[in-house]
């Protein structure tokens, strides 16, 4: 009987207090998101929107206030997709488990193609705005993020004689793994 109370107190005791880099002061981190939403291409005084969806892949640093990250973003349309790299900035509201953020990037779009229009998209800058929040995991090295965010990337290709816009808009899920 003693045995098994000792077994299942270490058990208990073990996992409560066990080592975890997760919730310390500061957490290296990598991660993947998954996004769905629109993508419009701006042409002089005429529109186009289709679906769209992400693909993303992330590394970076989260400190008590701000995150900073390193991240990759496959964006995909019916008619269209684009490989861009991005460094975000994030300042971090205080709060308990649910953490809202806001955020800032600023990137390059170095390869895509419009299929429509058989565009190949120029190398360009791009701009980011995102906003959401981080549900953090007690215990466990894992933060989940729910975000909004809108991608611009100014003359992405040239279509005859106009070089339009490219907004990319979504709902994006991100998960975090803190090494």
């Amino acid at each position: 009987m003693q045995l098994k109370t000792s077994i299942i107190l270490c058990l208990i005791f073990g996992t409560i207090s066990g080592p975890a880099l997760a919730n310390s002061v500061w957490d290296i981190y990598g991660g993947l998101s998954f996004g769905v939403g629109a993508q419009t291409f701006f042409m002089d005084n005429d529109s186009e929107t289709r679906s769209a969806q992400s693909f993303g892949a992330m590394f970076g640093i989260d400190l008590p206030a701000f995150r900073f990250e390193a991240e990759y973003n496959y964006l995909n349309s019916s008619d269209s997709h684009a490989s861009v790299a991005f460094a975000n900035a994030y300042f971090k509201m205080p709060a308990t488990v649910v953490k809202p953020y806001l955020g800032l990037g600023v990137g390059i779009e170095f390869a895509g193609k419009n299929d429509k229009h058989s565009a190949d998209f120029d190398t360009a800058a791009a701009y980011q705005g995102i906003f959401g929040a981080t549900i953090e995991t007690p215990r466990l090295p894992v933060k989940f993020d729910i975000e909004g965010r809108a991608i611009y990337i100014p003359d992405v290709c040239e279509i005859g004689d106009t070089n339009p816009d490219l907004l990319h808009y979504e709902g994006r899920i991100k998960v975090r793994y803190a090494f």
